[in-house]
């Protein structure tokens, strides 16, 4: 369990069929897969769907719950974390979401809810810088992201990568270090000059 991952958006926009998959695991090159409690990694993670993906996602298996405005899926992602698929009504329409809820820290399935409601009544057109940054890890290629290995100092080991093109040469840099300009440059041109919002 850790309950002190954060509640966060990682993909602006309606993620469709194949973006997704490629979602649920954004996370699959991590160095040590499948040794480690990756819990941290996923729980807290939402993005948004459109209807025939919950409703695909609700066919495939009957739910571990049904509560309402939310179902869980019955196979778990790690030991304790799993997809929660949520039909909620934000701003009078009706919107569909897929989060990551570790099951152990009762009541994060309503608290994802809350957060989702919440970070949606807001103006939609803003974007804090993390969910700048989880957006371009999200929508990058696998071949073009990555975790720092053994080659990096050891304070960086782990943490994610990205390639960024200068003007003399490509280059991996850390997801974190981006600049201002790196980051608009990475962003979708739609999504490049959103106002920043302050984080909650």
């Amino acid at each position: 369990m850790n309950p002190t991952s954060p509640i966060r958006k990682i993909y602006q926009g309606i993620a469709d069929r194949r973006q997704m998959f490629r979602l649920f695991d954004r996370h699959a090159q991590r160095t040590n897969r499948w040794r480690n409690d990756d819990s941290a990694l996923f729980a807290g993670e939402w993005f948004e769907i459109a209807r025939p993906e919950h409703d695909y996602m609700l066919d495939i298996l009957p739910p571990l719950f049904m509560r309402g405005d939310m179902f869980a899926m019955r196979e778990f992602l790690t030991d304790s974390v799993t997809s929660i698929f949520f039909a909620l009504t934000i701003d009078g329409s009706l919107r569909y979401f897929h989060g990551y809820c570790d099951l152990i820290d009762r009541g994060s399935p309503e608290r994802m809810r809350d957060a989702i409601v919440e970070r949606e009544s807001r103006p939609v057109r803003a974007m804090t810088h993390q969910e700048r940054l989880e957006h371009i890890w999200s929508a990058t290629h696998d071949g073009y992201r990555g975790y720092a290995g053994d080659r990096s100092l050891p304070e960086n080991r782990g943490k994610r990568t990205i390639l960024v093109y200068g003007r003399s040469r490509t280059a991996l840099k850390l997801l974190d270090d981006l600049t201002d300009d790196e980051i608009a440059a990475k962003l979708p041109v739609h999504l490049r000059h959103l106002p920043v919002r302050a984080a909650a």
